[in-house]
């Protein structure tokens, strides 16, 4: 790479004056506006706890104003990042006017009651998002990005159009709300049709295996746009099978399902995340699997659980997009050892902080202290608390009092946090429909228990390294589609 000989100054941004556009910061105080107007939107539902809105057009719930909230913040600080990241860009405008439209489009899609709206919502915010991802005129990658995102965006719209006609020509309902009270106890062939639509485009929109091309392809987007679409987009799956919970949950085969789809893909995730050799490539597997857990949740029956991720989810994924611009050292691979060996006493720390954290979080939050999926919620927090604990313990570098003393001081609290919002949120959905209502335990959920156990302890103990044929699939399998790739690094000095 050329020798970088130019220094670096950070100053204040200028205010735009003359024939210098004015849309990058119109559109980004506009945001911080709607910013502030779903916090008092937020605040007046938790006064009223009424539902408010347009009838047969719009309804605003305890879902659309914390979604609002979420949105628009995120969305703010990616207005605010871009002003600075994006500026001497020859089509600055065009990149603020869609992200904007693209903020729009999740607040009409999160309020929606008719039907055609939430359809229109969906299908606009795919759009948008694939042309973020091509953003860069003359690239042929990019284009090649776009253009696969695009192709699995309608293919995501049309599903959801399927699953919506067949049960507006099943009901007679033309709206979200009359919709989701017509299922009834006893499911019927067209509903089970129209559940496996739904899912079907959830999985696509989420990134979920066999879906995650599309994710894995789209880096050509410049970083505040992936931001956007690792904190924003990808968590459409959730809402959706959210909206239309009384019609996923109307069947257990379903709901097994959703369970099943989510696990597989929250396991890929996190083994191709084990085989990238890039920065954004392991935030995109990480967003695979995260993506998983979420749609997991729902399956089990937690979809206040399913909320309550995507949006720590998104705070996470969002920092860890806009800090992914520092410098990165082109070096050859080495061994190297990150976290050494955590010793008898580590071990009896972290597994002793793990149980503490599972009965802290069954404590505040009551789920998992009875024979229901409440359990395999219970243990996948035990098992994140591990994976956690481990890493801190296992860094030699720190003195093993403050490894030890700070494990538990750690992951206590954080777990406290995590309840507290949980609960919240759960509070906030507890007006919509069968989102309260966990599943009963049955073989397949000892199965997906025992999937994640192994996969815990292959990880843990790197026996799946010793396999040349699973890290060959792993790596095949984490790649993007080969038109998006760059072959030669003087590309990169071009675009």
């Amino acid at each position: 790479m050329p020798q970088e000989t130019e220094t670096t100054t950070v100053g204040q941004l200028p205010t735009p004056s003359g024939d210098e556009s004015r849309v990058p910061v119109v559109s980004t105080r506009l945001v911080w506006l709607l910013w502030g107007v779903s916090l008092g939107a937020l605040a007046l539902y938790v006064g009223s706890g009424e539902t408010w809105g347009l009838s047969g057009l719009v309804a605003v719930d305890g879902l659309t104003v914390l979604m609002w909230v979420t949105v628009t913040f995120f969305s703010g600080i990616v207005h605010s990042y871009s002003r600075r990241y994006m500026a001497g860009s020859r089509n600055v405008d065009r990149f603020f006017v869609r992200v904007f439209a693209f903020t729009l489009a999740v607040m009409v899609l999160v309020a929606a009651d008719s039907l055609v709206l939430f359809w229109g919502a969906w299908l606009v915010m795919g759009v948008v998002m694939a042309s973020l991802v091509g953003y860069v005129d003359g690239w042929p990658q990019a284009r090649a990005a776009a253009s696969l995102a695009r192709r699995y965006f309608l293919a995501s719209s049309a599903l959801l159009g399927v699953a919506l006609g067949t049960m507006w020509w099943h009901t007679g309902t033309t709206t979200v709300s009359g919709l989701v009270s017509t299922p009834g106890a006893t499911p019927s062939t067209v509903v089970l049709f129209a559940a496996g639509a739904l899912l079907l485009a959830a999985m696509v929109q989420s990134a979920l295996v066999p879906f995650h091309t599309w994710l894995l392809s789209s880096m050509t987007a410049p970083t505040p746009a992936s931001a956007l679409m690792h904190a924003g987009f990808v968590n459409a799956g959730g809402i959706l099978l959210v909206r239309f919970a009384p019609v996923v949950t109307v069947d257990a085969g379903v709901m097994l399902a959703v369970v099943l789809v989510g696990a597989a893909s929250a396991l890929t995730g996190k083994l191709l995340k084990t085989v990238q050799t890039d920065v954004k490539g392991e935030l995109g597997c990480s967003t695979v699997g995260q993506m998983g857990f979420m749609i997991m949740q729902a399956g089990l029956g937690f979809f206040g659980a399913a909320i309550a991720h995507l949006v720590l989810h998104g705070f996470y994924k969002a920092y860890q997009f806009l800090a992914s611009g520092e410098r990165v050292t082109h070096e050859s691979p080495t061994e190297r050892n990150p976290t050494g060996s955590v010793g008898l006493v580590g071990v009896v720390v972290v597994v002793a902080t793990a149980v503490a954290g599972g009965v802290l979080f069954a404590a505040l939050t009551g789920k998992g202290t009875g024979l229901n999926t409440g359990l395999l919620l219970v243990l996948v927090v035990v098992l994140t608390v591990l994976q956690a604990t481990r890493d801190i313990v296992g860094r030699t570098a720190l003195r093993s009092a403050v490894r030890y003393g700070l494990v538990p001081l750690v992951a206590l609290p954080a777990l406290a946090i995590y309840a507290g919002v949980y609960r919240a949120v759960d509070g906030l959905l507890a007006g919509l429909p069968a989102v309260g209502q966990p599943a009963e335990l049955t073989v397949v959920h000892g199965l997906v228990a025992v999937a994640f156990l192994l996969a815990y302890l292959a990880i843990e103990s790197g026996v799946y390294r010793h396999s040349t044929r699973l890290y060959v699939t792993l790596l095949n399998a984490g790649q993007p589609a080969s038109e998006t790739l760059l072959t030669s690094s003087e590309d990169y000095h071009e675009y």
